[in-house]
C-alpha cells in the first residue's frame, strides 16, 4: 500500500502548474478530429490517471468524494474535454472496484497507469449485442455512440444485451483493444458546437471476440443503485470548472478592456461569483453526504435525489454564468481563437446531458413521498 501525507493529496488536488499546462495546450487539440493527447500525457506523468486506485490519495475505499470532486473541477476548469473523457477513465475504475473480481482488479488496475479506460453506453440505433458463443467465448454485434475518447481509449468499458443461456440482461464488458480485432471508429456524425477534441465518435464492435474474464459484474449492475443515479455529481463537478473559467477569462478580459469601474460590469462580476460559489457549496456538501449515504441502509433514493439537485443547479449555475459574461464581453470577448469563446462552445454542448426534466421529477417524487418536509437530508 502506498501512504500519502495530506501535504501530497494537496499537491496532486491543486497542481496549478499542470493545470496550467493543460489548459495552455488544449486550444491545439480544439478542431475536428483533435484529441488531447498531450494534455493525457501530462496527466499520467502526473500520476492522476491512477490517483483513484487502493493506497492512493483518493482511492475508493476511503471518504474521499469531496476531493475527487474537487480535483474534476479543476481539470475541467483547464479543459471540458480533458475533463469529460477523465471522468470516464474515473467512472470505469470505479465500476471496476465495485464489480469486479479479485483477479480483474488486480490486472485492470495494472493497466490504468499506460491505458486510458473510458465507459460507452449510448446505445446506437441497433444496439450492441454479447453473443455467448460457448465454452467461455463472447461475440459482439453492433455499435456504441458519442463514444468519447474514440480509438485513443485502450480499455474501453461497454455494455451491451447479453445473449445466453444461462443468464441475461444489460452486461459490462472490458476490451482489451491490443488484443482483438480494431474497432471501426465512424466520426462523420461528430460536428458538434463545442466539445471537439473529446472525440466522441460512433464505434462498430461488430466481431469484436472476448472472453468470461473480461465480462464485468452480473448482468444490471451498471444500472445498480445509488452508484449509477449518484454518478451525475463527477460531470457536474467538471461542468463548474468550466463556468470557473469563465468567470476568470471574464474577469481578465473586463481588465483589458478598461471596464472594471462600470457599475454595471461591477453587478455582472457579482452575480457571476455568487453562482459559482453557490455551485461550489452544492458540490462540497454532495460529495460529504455521498461518503455518508452511499453504504447506509435506506439511503439509496435520497442520495440519487440530491446528487438530481446539485446537478441541475450547477447546470443553471453555468447557464446562467455563460449569459451573463457574454453580456459583459460582447462581441469582442467571444472572438476565435478567444479562451472564452472555446469555453462557451465546450460548456454549452457538455450541459446537454441526457433526461434533464426527468432528473427534476424525481427530486419532486422523492420530496411528495416523504411523511413531511422537516428531515429531508438529515
Amino acid at each position: 500500500m502506498i501512504n500519502t501525507t495530506n501535504s501530497t493529496i494537496q499537491d496532486q488536488l491543486y497542481n496549478e502548474r499542470l493545470f496550467a499546462e493543460i489548459a495552455a495546450a488544449s486550444a491545439a487539440s480544439d478542431y475536428d478530429g483533435g484529441f488531447p493527447a498531450h494534455e493525457f500525457a501530462l496527466l499520467r506523468a502526473s500520476g492522476l490517471l491512477t490517483i483513484t486506485l487502493p493506497g492512493q490519495a483518493l482511492c475508493y475505499d476511503k471518504a474521499s468524494t469531496p476531493g475527487l470532486l474537487q480535483l474534476l473541477k479543476n481539470i475541467g476548469k483547464s479543459s471540458l474535454p480533458v475533463g469529460r473523457i477523465y471522468e470516464g477513465h474515473i467512472n470505469a475504475l470505479l465500476l471496476i472496484a465495485s464489480f469486479g473480481s479479485q483477479d480483474q482488479k488486480s490486472r485492470w488496475f495494472e493497466d490504468a497507469g499506460a491505458n486510458l479506460f473510458g465507459v460507452w453506453n449510448t446505445q446506437d440505433a441497433g444496439g450492441l449485442e454479447i453473443e455467448d458463443t460457448g465454452n467461455g467465448r463472447y461475440r459482439l454485434t453492433g455499435s456504441k455512440t458519442f463514444c468519447s475518447g474514440a480509438g485513443w481509449i485502450g480499455r474501453p468499458l461497454v455494455t451491451g444485451k447479453l445473449i445466453s443461456p444461462e443468464k441475461s440482461g444489460w452486461q459490462m464488458c472490458i476490451i482489451p483493444t491490443e488484443t482483438v480485432k480494431p474497432i471501426l471508429a465512424d466520426s462523420s456524425f461528430w460536428k458538434p458546437l463545442g466539445m471537439q477534441a473529446s472525440a466522441s465518435y460512433r464505434m462498430d464492435l461488430t466481431g469484436i471476440e472476448i472472453g468470461e474474464q473480461d465480462l464485468l459484474g452480473l448482468p444490471d449492475d451498471y444500472y445498480r443503485q445509488p452508484l449509477f443515479g449518484s454518478g451525475a455529481l463527477r460531470f457536474a463537478a467538471v461542468q463548474l470548472g468550466g463556468a470557473e473559467a469563465v468567470l476568470e477569462e471574464t474577469h481578465r478580459l473586463l481588465n483589458d478592456f478598461k471596464r472594471t469601474e462600470d457599475p454595471f460590469q461591477q453587478s455582472r462580476i457579482a452575480e457571476i461569483s455568487y453562482l459559482i460559489e453557490t455551485g461550489n457549496l452544492w458540490l462540497n456538501q454532495a460529495g460529504e453526504l455521498y461518503d455518508r449515504w452511499l453504504h447506509m441502509p435506506g439511503s439509496a433514493e435520497k442520495l440519487i435525489a440530491y446528487a438530481n439537485m446539485t446537478r441541475t443547479i450547477i447546470e443553471d449555475a453555468c447557464l446562467r454564468s455563460m449569459q451573463l459574461a457574454e453580456r459583459s464581453v460582447g462581441s469582442r470577448g467571444l472572438m476565435r481563437p478567444g479562451i472564452l469563446e472555446r469555453m462557451h462552445r465546450d460548456l454549452t454542448t457538455y450541459l446537454r446531458q441526457p433526461a434533464p426534466d426527468a432528473i427534476q421529477a424525481y427530486v419532486g417524487k422523492y420530496v411528495l413521498d416523504q411523511q413531511n418536509t422537516t428531515s429531508l437530508w438529515t
